[in-house]
């Protein structure tokens, strides 16, 4: 973002959510409120170093203990302009040069050092082999040419944000401003690059309202100085691996707000679009510690985990060493854009009623003939893009090997062992500790079947693994990933038997499917 940008950005976030506080009663209970939350974050992350900010909020809390209601205003502006300037990123065009340029190299380094059967067969390769971008990309494109684009992708693995960036870049968009976890700052390389490529911090830790409040409205009035933008609906990666069903709202309808504020300014390209797309690996980096997570129960608690796979260095080049090692496939599939109401756009920026008809978009937002908004419909229409949104992600979602044996083979487990609880399933293993290869292939020839048939219909898209190679080929294809770089496998072979070993694992894997078929 431009730096004149970012100044006026800050201005306009600071002033519109202080707007909101009219009432001295509620300026009143938005400073406690958040200055409650505040120090139990603060409290709870002891030896992190956040001293400053406790003494802020101490200070802040002393002064607005006997304050007056029009210190309670400034008290209450000074957090909002904190978490303002907290939040906000900034874009170094140098920097952003060096990392496009950076990326590919280093991955395909990766490939030179860690697969030397490719060195043999024909030098580095080509890292569109590993990382292909398909789907709706040339109606992405025309989208942004007719306004500004919100990119929203699945989100399974940090690794998505990595990959999202290189998309943008390599379908010759602009970078997009997004948001990033505040632990992915924390690590110095990476935190440099975030900072400069257009990033602003999200610290999932704050629970106040006052700074969710800062955020989505940084995010929109981004979005209405035109800069597109990418965020993930979900919130956060997947703990249990389906495709995500629920969507966060906030964010999402930021585009409508955008939209009805470019209405009201009577811009030029006051249109908003928002872009769905799936991100899908055979092998996830952080599955192990996701789906203990979510067994677990206990995502509220832990909503940004601290100590996964992706903060160990180590595991993250093993990680990529096996995808590169096993040709492993990453796709990214860009789905039809939407509007703000979650109605289709044709490549002319038209929206398109469900039978196909253009339909004006402005007459969904007016009021006595002009732009206006209305806190009840918006929230309504918010919900049927968000229902539009998990459509796509749905139909896009490609699925392959991993998935497909996963849930066979996870299916024999509960067809063998009715009525055993999940969590006692998962520990024992049930009654037998392998499934016969001969059933594994029938099960796995009928689950197939059906998910071609899903796919004819463009209910779902499949792996070429799934399209192409024979059940003995896709199998053992599976085989090699599921036993490649978890700690322990989840299927291992033995003569004519597979025998299940991460049972947790063989749960996440097979619920993309089961979440999608």
């Amino acid at each position: 973002m431009d730096p004149k940008d970012k100044e006026r950005v800050l201005v306009e976030v600071v002033q519109r959510v202080f707007d909101h506080f009219a009432d001295p009663r509620t300026v009143e209970q938005a400073l406690f409120d958040t200055i409650y939350h505040e120090r139990r974050r603060i409290e709870s992350g002891r030896g992190n170093g956040d001293g400053a900010g406790a003494a802020f909020y101490d200070r802040i809390y002393r002064e607005g203990a006997r304050a007056s209601p029009e210190r309670h205003r400034e008290l209450l502006k000074d957090i909002i302009t904190a978490f303002a300037e907290e939040v906000a990123g900034h874009f170094d065009p140098r920097v952003y040069a060096l990392a496009t340029k950076t990326i590919p190299t280093a991955l395909l380094a990766l490939l030179n050092t860690l697969s030397p059967l490719k060195l043999v067969t024909g030098g580095l390769g080509n890292l569109d082999d590993c990382f292909r971008i398909g789907g709706e990309t040339g109606a992405f494109k025309a989208a942004a040419s007719h306004g500004t684009t919100i990119l929203v992708p699945t989100h399974s693995s940090h690794l998505d944000s990595i990959l999202a960036g290189y998309a943008i870049y390599r379908l010759g968009f602009p970078p997009f401003v997004y948001g990033a976890g505040l632990n992915l700052f924390n690590n110095k390389l990476i935190g440099f690059f975030m900072h400069n490529l257009g990033a602003y911090k999200v610290d999932r830790r704050k629970k106040a309202e006052l700074y969710k409040d800062v955020l989505k409205t940084y995010a929109g009035c981004t979005m209405e100085l035109g800069y597109h933008n990418l965020f993930f609906p979900g919130g956060t990666r997947t703990r249990s691996g389906a495709v995500e069903q629920k969507l966060k709202l906030g964010l999402l309808g930021m585009g409508l707000d955008a939209y009805v504020h470019n209405l009201m300014a009577r811009k030029p390209r006051p249109d908003v679009f928002i872009v769905p797309c799936t991100i899908n690996y055979q092998l996830v980096l952080e599955a192990e510690t996701l789906i203990e997570d979510h067994l677990k129960e206990v995502g509220k608690s832990r909503y940004i985990i601290e100590d996964d796979e992706f903060s160990r260095p180590r595991r993250v080049l093993d990680f990529v060493r096996q995808l590169f090692s096993l040709d492993s496939r990453i796709h990214l599939v860009v789905s039809r854009p939407l509007d703000v109401f979650g109605n289709d756009v044709d490549d002319e920026g038209r929206s398109l009623d469900h039978r196909g008809r253009p339909v004006d978009r402005t007459r969904y937002v007016m009021q006595g003939g002009a732009p206006a908004f209305d806190d009840q419909r918006d929230q309504e229409y918010t919900r049927e893009l968000a229902a539009s949104v998990v459509r796509a992600f749905h139909r896009d979602t490609v699925l392959n090997s991993t998935h497909l044996v996963s849930h066979a083979v996870f299916g024999w487990l509960k067809d063998r062992n009715p009525g055993t609880d999940l969590y006692r399933l998962l520990r024992t293993g049930g009654a037998e500790e392998s499934i016969p290869l001969a059933d594994a292939y029938a099960r796995v020839e009928r689950s197939l079947a059906g998910l071609r048939a899903r796919a004819d219909g463009g209910a779902v898209r499949l792996d070429e693994s799934l399209t192409a190679k024979d059940i003995v080929a896709l199998v053992n294809e599976a085989l090699a990933h599921l036993r490649s770089y978890h700690r322990q496998p989840a299927l291992e072979r033995r003569g004519d038997r597979l025998f299940h070993i991460d049972r947790n694992l063989l749960l996440y894997y097979q619920n993309r499917v089961a979440g999608v078929a």
